[in-house]
């Protein structure tokens, strides 16, 4: 007669074994997960790192425009925040139209404003001086802008929408995206 003891035992083995292999699958796509999101946010920094370079150089191109006093420099006044722009907002296409260096930072803006919302998820882009757009005590970038009477750096700031590894979305304390980027365009002089 069969031992109906021995039969149970070996039953109990390989369900403890199923679970042990489902743990070790569940854990597994968690790491697949996390490495993901770690991934995705990597490649944000990297075109927002790009993209702010890509906006100095223009300014750089542009001096007449860039060097204009704070009211009148158009590369001063982005604000951007991921809103569609239609192509007829533009008075001219500088590719191949003769345009001053007003309407060459309006077209450059125009473009790389496109070119932003297309590629980082709930955008946003802040041009301006400020002192300090590291902020020690939040141990990372901000949105705003310390001037101190017009001495502070020139800085491009790009931010999106960032998960953090957990899945919940990166915020700030007054419940926005923060700066991913901040890269100054002219050091504050000595």
């Amino acid at each position: 007669m069969p031992d109906t003891a021995a039969k149970g035992f070996s039953l109990i083995e390989v369900l403890v074994a199923i679970f042990v292999l489902a743990l070790g699958v569940i854990g597994a796509a968690g790491m697949q997960l996390a490495a993901l999101r770690s991934t995705t946010q990597s490649a944000f920094q990297s075109v927002a790192v790009q993209l702010a370079g890509e906006l100095a150089d223009k300014m750089r191109a542009n001096a007449a425009s860039a060097k204009l006093k704070t009211a009148d420099n158009l590369y001063l006044g982005i604000d951007f925040q991921n809103v569609s722009e239609s192509d007829s907002s533009l008075s001219k296409f500088c590719y191949a139209d003769t345009c001053n260096s007003q309407e060459l930072a309006q077209f450059d803006i125009h473009l790389w404003q496109r070119k932003l919302a297309a590629v980082l998820p709930g955008a946003r882009a802040l041009v301006c001086r400020d002192a300090e757009p590291w902020s020690a005590s939040a141990q990372a970038f901000t949105w705003d802008c310390d001037s101190r009477g017009g001495t502070s750096s020139l800085v491009i700031k790009i931010g999106w929408q960032g998960k953090n590894m957990d899945g919940t979305l990166i915020r700030d304390d007054a419940k926005r995206s923060p700066p991913g980027v901040a890269l100054v365009v002219e050091p504050t002089a000595p």
